[in-house]
């Protein structure tokens, strides 16, 4: 079971930048050889990174508000409330995507966003 903890490190760091819309410091977070998953698209290495960083994250306004931080086998997951100036067709209205994060030696080597949905199969569910 998944522990929950405080955003700190490099993770930390990275939700900082987002926020910030700073495309140099979000970049610094990562690897130079990270991938990003996002919407089912694969983003590899830094280069191409930034190029998402720049286009849909901080061209979007993108800001996250963390509402779980959980640590799973070392790797940490962030729910957040993600806001921005992004097209919001088909989205609810509070939009939480959850936030896959390796980290290995100070630096992000894959972020995983994935809108999840709620499983008939969760323990923590109210409706089990």
């Amino acid at each position: 079971m998944p522990t929950t903890v405080h955003l700190t490190g490099v993770v930390a760091e990275y939700v900082r930048a987002v926020n910030g819309f700073d495309v140099d410091a979000i970049v610094a977070t990562f690897a130079d050889d990270a991938y990003v998953n996002d919407a089912r698209r694969e983003i590899r290495g830094k280069a191409a990174i930034r190029r998402w960083v720049e286009k849909e994250i901080v061209g979007d306004a993108v800001t996250m508000d963390p509402v779980e931080v959980l640590d799973h086998y070392g790797d940490t997951i962030v729910r957040a409330r993600y806001d921005g100036t992004y097209d919001k067709s088909n989205l609810p209205a509070e939009l939480i995507l959850s936030n896959y994060f390796s980290v290995r030696d100070g630096r992000i080597v894959s972020l995983a966003v994935i809108f999840n949905q709620r499983s008939e199969y969760d323990p923590t569910d109210s409706g089990s």
